[in-house]
């Protein structure tokens, strides 16, 4: 699998911000196929740091409803798989300067 396919997006949140301040731990959106190796040395190799452990959890696909004026509209949201990346001590990833 190439690199530029597994990281998908990172996660960019309120608690994710939390776990990368407190534990240096952080969050990315990856590939649905892509194995903690694989996504180990994508991490290594894009950003230049050391990973230490890698945990995955894959979020199930949720259906959403909601009211409009023409009724009711149901659809669903995708599922995706979420990594949890701890880095050595004293490494970090800056991710608020790509943007």
């Amino acid at each position: 699998m190439a690199k530029k396919t597994i990281l998908v997006k990172p996660i960019l949140t309120e608690k994710a911000e939390n776990l990368s301040e407190k534990q240096g731990k952080y969050s990315f959106v990856v590939n649905k196929k892509a194995n903690k190796i694989e996504i180990k040395k994508a991490i290594e190799a894009q950003y230049n740091v050391s990973v230490l452990s890698v945990n995955t959890s894959i979020r199930p696909a949720k259906a959403k409803r909601r009211n409009t004026k023409s009724g009711v509209v149901v659809g669903m949201q995708p599922s995706f798989k979420k990594a949890f990346v701890t880095l050595a001590e004293g490494e970090e990833i800056d991710l608020y300067g790509e943007m």
